[in-house]
């Protein structure tokens, strides 16, 4: 595959260095992030080029990338005469990496129809190590053909990128990924905080369980830090709130029920009221094992 003109919009945790794999798939790469400093010091490490704003950044590029926070961050990179859709040409390709709703997934689907420009929706599961290791899970939603286009360029970053329907599938496919993680990580804190006033050691526990019909990512990964009391890393609770609300939210609309969502949810609002909105979403333990002390 011929190296293509990408740009990339958003070097957060995870943009940062899935636009560092880009460029090191031999793609000509062109970045913006609203921090100038950050897209510079990119720029430093990867040889790419800089954007000053959006639209500048997508200027001339096959095929644009974004990662951003949320709904609104999406629209303001977007939108307007200094978003990317300003910029980008018939033909050519808009894949959104945010984790955001599947309604701006359609209302910017249908703005990019509307300029002939092709759009996948395209969240990702596999946190910033995965980002880091090139190993991302990407679930999309849009046309087949667009998706053709993209899946090559994608798996510069990911282990897999799967089309899962029409716009607004990958961001509804998303949501299932977190409502299963959430529920997994509550049971493991509850079966990680019963060990311990059982008087069992943790370690040996999750060693003999993660070779059963209990094993998960969240107990090989999370299980033994969460016996230590170690959150200084990984998915913050922060944004797996916003990604919680996104999901609430939908089922107002189609009508499933999410009453462990729900309140798990209030236990995530309970951690960031004792400060720890950074911390790992796995955390929820803390409140188990009767922590209260604001950090």
């Amino acid at each position: 595959m011929r190296g293509k003109k990408v740009t990339f919009i958003g070097l957060g945790v995870m943009g940062y260095p899935m636009a560092g794999h880009l460029a090191t798939a031999g793609h000509e790469v062109r970045v913006y992030n609203r921090t100038r400093a950050k897209a510079e010091q990119w720029v430093g490490q990867y040889q790419g080029r800089l954007g000053l704003t959006p639209r500048e950044a997508a200027e001339g590029a096959e095929i644009v990338f974004i990662c951003v926070g949320n709904d609104d961050d999406l629209r303001s990179v977007v939108y307007g005469d200094q978003g990317v859709l300003a910029a980008m040409a018939p033909g050519t390709l808009l894949v959104d990496h945010t984790t955001a709703s599947a309604e701006v997934a359609r209302e910017i689907g249908a703005l990019a129809e509307n300029s002939q420009v092709g759009f996948l929706d395209a969240p990702v599961s596999g946190g910033q190590a995965g980002a880091e290791n090139g190993v991302l899970t990407v679930m999309v939603g849009g046309d087949p053909s667009d998706f053709e286009r993209a899946q090559p360029v994608i798996l510069s970053y990911a282990r897999a990128a799967t089309l899962l329907g029409p716009i607004g599938s990958g961001q509804l496919t998303k949501m299932v990924n977190q409502i299963c993680v959430t529920g997994i990580v509550q049971g493991l804190a509850e079966g990680l905080n019963f060990a311990q006033k059982a008087g069992l050691d943790g370690a040996k526990v999750v060693e003999v369980l993660s070779k059963g019909a209990a094993q998960s990512w969240q107990m090989e990964n999370r299980g033994l830090t969460m016996l230590k009391d170690e959150f200084d890393f990984g998915f913050a609770v922060n944004w797996m709130r916003k990604d919680l609300g996104i999901c609430l939210d939908e089922c107002r609309h189609n009508g499933a029920r999410l009453p462990l969502i729900a309140l798990i949810d209030q236990f995530y609002a309970e951690v960031q009221e004792l400060g720890g909105g950074r911390w790992d979403t796995s955390s929820l333990i803390r409140l188990l094992n009767g922590y209260s002390t604001k950090v």
